[in-house]
């Protein structure tokens, strides 16, 4: 009798549509809880080739940089993003700001938000800097 449970590779695939899944809409809850703050989005899933922004978000001369993170708690998710990722994420940050004049005129910040279960999503501005160690 054949076996009938899924394989090792399937499996996979499932469980990355569902982190993404989940990924997409911890995103559409920090846009959310950004926009009732006064931001308003300026470009998601910003993808270049040293890195991928989540998020850019903009509020008067403020152009934001933001990682989200869907995680139990908001320390897991800000530590969730590594001196590795903070890097790449200010590298797609230095090739947007060189194509957006506004971006490159204003202040420029990396922020992260931090989606939990049951929590409102928090919002951790200046996170990270692009000309340092991770925090």
């Amino acid at each position: 009798m054949p076996d009938s449970s899924p394989s090792k590779a399937d499996r996979r695939k499932r469980d990355r549509r569902s982190a993404e899944r989940r990924g997409r809409l911890a995103e559409w809850l920090a846009i959310l809880a950004l926009w009732l703050k006064g931001y308003r989005l300026v470009e998601r899933r910003f993808k270049s080739g040293p890195g991928e922004v989540d998020l850019i978000m903009r509020r008067r001369d403020v152009t934001a940089f933001i990682e989200v993170k869907k995680r139990p708690s908001h320390d897991l998710a800000v530590e969730a993003v590594t001196a590795r990722q903070a890097k790449r994420i200010s590298a797609a940050a230095s090739i947007w700001m060189a194509r957006d004049p506004a971006a490159a005129a204003g202040v420029c910040r990396f922020d992260i938000v931090a989606v939990s279960p049951y929590q409102w999503p928090r919002h951790t501005e200046n996170a990270f800097s692009a000309d340092e160690s991770f925090r």
